[in-house]
């Protein structure tokens, strides 16, 4: 049984059946209905903390993650399986319209109405339909719109004014463009969207100083002009986090491909580079401009967290860090308000100073608050994936390429390459490829990359700017590996969306020709095309 089938099962398991492939209702617009039989906002009960739960477990927010994880695993897994019953019916009679009604009973959606025309001469092009379908399920999932609100409460205070409190108004994170990094805001760090200024991913981690310094400089900019998120004269700092990661269980092979699984080298050069965007701001801005950085490694097995607390110096150490998941076992025994101070303990131990060190304590918080956070994620792993994860290499169903997408955040969903352009970024995409040649080109199946840029829509010109760079880098992509594009082994789709709150993805084109499936408004209504 494969490690994606696997997944599937425990998920199933964890629900009591509730994922399943039995009796399909009738054609339906809502995709999860289809797939979950139920409402697309799933009801469960909240889930009871099992005997030797960790006391900072959080039982409401991990099913909550839960129901989400479920929710976007099914909607990919059902693709397979309804376009295997699509290419076995291709021959028969009235094909192009059962085959429509089949893809929007077990998808949500129809498929480009030209691409279901077939002969035995001319079988269906079923990589094409295949590298559509994913496109299309995540284009749905996106505009879903998970709530992602109870990040933003620390037990009854609001999470943001907290870390406001501790000293940081703006949090810019970069993770490594590893999939399996893919929910690191969301569930590893559970940090609230509120105060995550920018995430971007790269591989390795090794982001661009000089993109990370107009980002900074442009948070600054709006606090001195607006007063947002805070007024420029309050003591607060910017904070930028570098996570890198390992594997537990197999570091040799299994850790960062583009460190060469090297867990010392992949955190030394992240460091490196953490220091380097600190001096980089000190050195170019006057009035004691600084910034705070902090390193966190994570293990991808279990989703354990490392915290490289900075010392009273504000100097991190490759050799100095709380080890999460030593601590949870540490305090499982412990009654909650004593697991927390263990926390605090630990990390001022860290820092090699006093608990009550006035100094440092803003910094001390935020990482003993972390440690907090992802206590209730190892406990979420421990509950519904026996605590290590099948799947401890890749499985991830796309790449996206351009600006990170937030809306939809899963270990494994994506591979992550943030470019503007192809040469810039060659390295990184080359390792996502290669990735996916032993995912999907193995199988015979291409591999689907989605080229996505945000626009500013109270920006003059903005919008066509960004259809620009995604159609320019689209067709870059395309050139540098042009054999699998001519075999039918990577087909890319571009979008665009407004970076306002609640903005919708925004298709660029039709995909490869699709020119012939979508009426005016762009719904997928059957009704609207006959």
């Amino acid at each position: 049984m494969g490690s994606r089938a696997r997944h599937v099962r425990r998920l199933r398991e964890a629900f009591g059946g509730a994922i399943g492939h039995g009796t399909l209702p009738r054609a339906v617009t809502d995709p999860y209905h289809a797939l979950f039989g139920r409402a697309p906002v799933l009801q469960f009960a909240a889930q009871s903390p099992g005997m030797g739960a960790h006391p900072l477990h959080d039982a409401t927010h991990n099913r909550c993650l839960l129901e989400r994880e479920a929710e976007i695993v099914a909607a990919f897994e059902a693709i397979e399986p309804a376009l295997k019953e699509i290419a076995a019916m291709q021959w028969q009679d009235g094909f192009a319209e059962r085959a429509q009604s089949l893809a929007l009973q077990r998808l949500g959606f129809t498929l480009p109405r030209a691409w279901l025309v077939a002969s035995w001469t001319a079988p269906l092009d079923m990589r094409r339909l295949y590298a559509y379908a994913v496109f299309r399920t995540f284009r749905t999932l996106a505009e879903r719109n998970f709530d992602r609100s109870l990040a933003n409460h620390n037990e009854g205070e609001p999470a943001d004014a907290l870390i406001r409190r501790w000293g940081f108004h703006a949090i810019d994170i970069t993770p490594c463009a590893d999939g399996r990094l893919s929910g690191v805001v969301d569930y590893i760090l559970r940090v609230p969207p509120a105060v995550v200024v920018h995430r971007k991913s790269y591989a390795g981690s090794m982001f661009d100083i000089e993109e990370s310094m107009r980002h900074w400089a442009e948070v600054e900019l709006r606090r001195h002009r607006e007063g947002l998120p805070n007024r420029a004269d309050e003591p607060t700092r910017y904070l930028k986090i570098g996570v890198y990661h390992t594997s537990g269980s197999d570091p040799g092979h299994e850790g960062c491909a583009a460190h060469g699984s090297d867990e010392r080298r992949a955190a030394s050069a992240l460091l490196e580079r953490l220091d380097a965007f600190r001096k980089a701001i000190e050195n170019s801005f006057c009035c004691g401009a600084s910034v705070a950085t902090l390193l966190i490694g994570v293990d991808t097995d279990t989703d354990a967290i490392r915290v490289h607390v900075p010392d009273a110096e504000d100097r991190m150490s490759l050799e100095r860090y709380v080890d999460n998941a030593r601590l949870y076992e540490a305090t499982r025994a412990l009654e909650r308000e004593a697991a927390k101070e263990a926390i605090r303990l630990a990390v001022a131990e860290c820092a090699g100073v006093p608990s009550d060190d006035a100094a440092t304590e803003g910094m001390r918080w935020f990482c003993a608050y972390l440690l907090k956070n992802n206590m209730a994620q190892i406990e979420y792993v421990r509950a519904y994936h026996n605590g290590r994860y099948t799947d401890l290499g890749h499985t991830e169903r796309f790449i996206t390429v351009g600006d990170s997408f937030d809306d939809v955040q899963m270990r494994n969903l994506a591979y992550q390459a943030q470019m503007d352009t192809v040469e810039e970024g060659a390295s990184d995409l080359d390792i996502g490829i290669k990735i996916f040649t032993k995912l999907n080109v193995a199988r015979g199946l291409p591999i689907p990359v989605i080229v996505h840029f945000r626009y500013d829509a109270k920006v003059p010109g903005s919008r066509e700017r960004a259809v620009k760079r995604g159609q320019r880098l689209e067709a870059a992509i395309r050139e540098r590996y042009a054999q699998l594009v001519r075999e039918g082994l990577l087909y890319t789709f571009v979008t665009v969306k407004d970076s306002a709150v609640a903005s919708r993805l925004e298709d660029v084109g039709e995909p490869n020709g699709a020119t012939e499936d979508h009426c005016a408004c762009g719904c997928d209504s059957m009704e609207a095309r006959s």
